[in-house]
């Protein structure tokens, strides 16, 4: 007899919605971080996750269990863009970088995925993965209040070491649950870290008297802020590159799916619908003002968990997601999160991310005594850290678009081995 729960399988509503809390708890947390990182409304994360969760079950024909959340990798063009030229311009940068999936996906549905594995080999997609997790290190070690400089209007009346206990508890509870917490909790030590972080704010009086206000004040029915996007070509160059990233990490989540639910999944639905699904749910958030998707890896620890790969679960946990972007005292609590929480999640997740471009070095087995592999991953890392920019007429690229087309650049033209070396 079988222990697990097929992908097309149904459950009773009674076991589907439980399961489908636990899927969208693993979520949320890093996908309305993703919204607070960049100054974007949660609730809007909160609904575009939903909604590209179901676009995505669509395109794969109900055939492939994964969830779609904000995605960190857009992060610093996101911040970028919005500065430059404004929230509607930076969305056109969104729908720009969910057109390159949907193209990526019809060249794939064509001519297979050898020829994004030569665009995009570990070295170039690790050194980026690097550099979008070390460009985002200022930012954490500001909120966690590790720089005295930095001050911000929520640490007016404030003292910095009610702010460094908060963001170090914070940190603290997340590195433990991460090398500690079994089973479901094993999944969701950044969501327990930042609700017990929340707890020690209210306690310590670090939440301003105004913010627990809204809180309390908020309306039980209330409709996100929507944001339309305006076009803009700086905002599109600047962003759209950042997908060849994204490519790589969606098709590493697929076949790690393939090996906890043993089906191929890359046959049947095809990878190409997979691709094409991220793709218009990204599309779908940058005409509504969120952020970009991504399919996540916490989905399938999930899964691992529970022996539950049912599409229907998954799909309900999206339509769980849409209705919480509804309920204005959720979002109220989410956009009222204390900076310093978010300080100390941020460091362990940023330092996550950036670990994870040294691991694909590793688990590729990349030889750093070839010069191509050390010129393209060091050229990366300082064009995408060093804050570069290269201006064409009114056109731009900068920071980890820039790194990114660089790294692809470099890695078709320099021969796999110098003069020296042959």
């Amino acid at each position: 007899m079988k222990n697990f729960v097929d992908v097309e399988e149904r459950l009773p509503l009674s076991k589907t919605i439980p399961l489908s809390f636990q899927h969208l708890f693993a979520m949320v947390g890093a996908t309305i971080l993703v919204p607070m990182l960049t100054n974007t409304n949660p609730s809007i994360a909160l609904f575009c996750s939903g909604v590209g969760t179901i676009l995505y079950i669509l395109c794969t024909k109900a055939k492939l269990p994964a969830y779609i959340g904000s995605s960190f990798a857009f992060i610093v063009p996101m911040i970028t863009a919005t500065s430059q030229y404004g929230k509607p311009a930076m969305l056109s940068g969104i729908i720009a970088a969910g057109l390159v999936y949907v193209i990526v996906a019809g060249i794939i549905k064509l001519s297979g995925t050898a020829w994004l594995d030569k665009l995009l080999p570990p070295i170039v997609v690790g050194s980026v993965v690097i550099v979008i997790g070390l460009g985002l290190a200022g930012v954490a070690i500001n909120w966690a209040g590790l720089n005295p400089n930095f001050t911000a209007d929520s640490m007016a009346n404030v003292s910095r070491v009610k702010w460094i206990i908060v963001s170090m508890v914070t940190l603290g509870i997340g590195v433990f649950g991460t090398m500690y917490f079994k089973g479901f909790f094993g999944v969701i030590p950044i969501l327990v870290s930042m609700v017990s972080g929340y707890i020690l704010s209210l306690i310590l009086g670090v939440i301003s008297p105004e913010a627990i206000q809204s809180i309390t004040s908020a309306k039980l029915i209330q409709v996100p802020s929507f944001t339309f996007p305006q076009f803009n070509w700086n905002a599109i160059f600047l962003m759209a590159p950042v997908a060849f990233v994204t490519l790589a990490e969606h098709i590493g989540h697929v076949y790690v799916t393939n090996n906890v639910c043993g089906r191929d999944f890359t046959k049947d639905p095809g990878l190409h619908r997979s691709i094409l699904g991220d793709g218009v749910a990204t599309i779908f958030a940058g005409f509504v003002g969120g952020p970009p998707n991504t399919t996540y890896g916490e989905n399938i620890g999930v899964m691992a968990i529970t022996k539950v790969y049912s599409v229907w679960v998954i799909g309900w946990a999206g339509v769980i997601a849409v209705l919480l972007s509804f309920i204005g005292p959720v979002a109220a609590i989410i956009s009222n999160m204390p900076l310093p929480v978010m300080g100390g999640v941020s460091i362990l997740l940023f330092g996550i991310i950036a670990s994870s471009g040294f691991r694909v070095f590793v688990e590729n087995k990349i030889d750093f005594s070839l010069k191509k592999n050390l010129i393209i991953c060091s050229v990366i890392i300082v064009l995408g850290i060093g804050g570069a920019v290269i201006k064409i007429h009114n056109m731009e690229l900068s920071g980890v678009a820039l790194a990114t087309i660089v790294g692809i650049i470099l890695n078709l033209v320099l021969p796999e081995k110098s003069k020296t070396e042959e």
